[in-house]
C-alpha cells in the first residue's frame, strides 16, 4: 500500500519506481485526497481508496505500507492524516517504509539531507530486499 495525502506526488513517485523495479507486485494507492489517490494511480498503482476509512481499512489487510513519514503522525500534512489514520497505520502489522520528509513537525535525527529521488529509490531498495526474504 502506497499511502500520501496532499498532491500524491511523492506517492506517485514511488509507485512508478516499485512498478519499474517490481512489476508484478499489486500496488494499492491510498490517499487523503482524490488527487492524490489519482496521482498515484497515474504512477502505476493498480487500485486506489480515498479517504480516512479506505486508510484503515486497507492498513490490517496488506504487507506494506510506505509514505512519507507523516502518515503516522496525528495532523500531519496540514490536517489530512487523521488521529484515526495516524493509529491504523502505526498500528498496522505490514512494514512500514517512511520516507522523511522536512515538512513535518518533526526533525528526524540522523537524516540526512538527501534528494527525494534518493530517498524513493532507497525506499523502494529496502522493500524489494526485504520481500525476498
Amino acid at each position: 500500500m502506497i499511502m500520501d495525502g496532499q498532491g500524491g506526488g511523492v506517492g506517485r513517485c514511488l509507485a512508478e519506481e516499485l512498478k519499474a523495479r517490481l512489476p508484478k507486485a499489486q500496488l494499492l494507492a491510498v490517499g487523503t485526497n482524490a488527487m492524490a489517490t489519482a496521482n498515484m494511480m497515474k504512477g502505476g498503482a493498480e487500485s486506489g481508496a480515498t479517504g480516512e476509512n479506505a486508510v484503515v481499512f486497507n492498513s490490517g489487510r496488506v504487507d506494506v505500507i510506505v509514505g512519507p513519514v507523516g502518515i503516522i503522525m496525528a495532523n500531519a500534512m496540514m490536517g489530512e492524516i487523521t488521529p484515526k489514520m495516524a493509529e491504523a497505520v502505526s498500528s498496522s502489522d505490514a512494514r512500514l517504509y517512511l520516507i522523511p520528509m522536512n515538512k513535518c513537525r518533526a526533525q528526524i535525527v540522523g537524516q540526512e539531507n538527501r534528494r527525494m529521488s534518493e530517498y524513493i529509490a532507497e525506499a523502494a531498495r529496502m522493500i524489494i530486499n526485504d520481500t525476498k526474504e
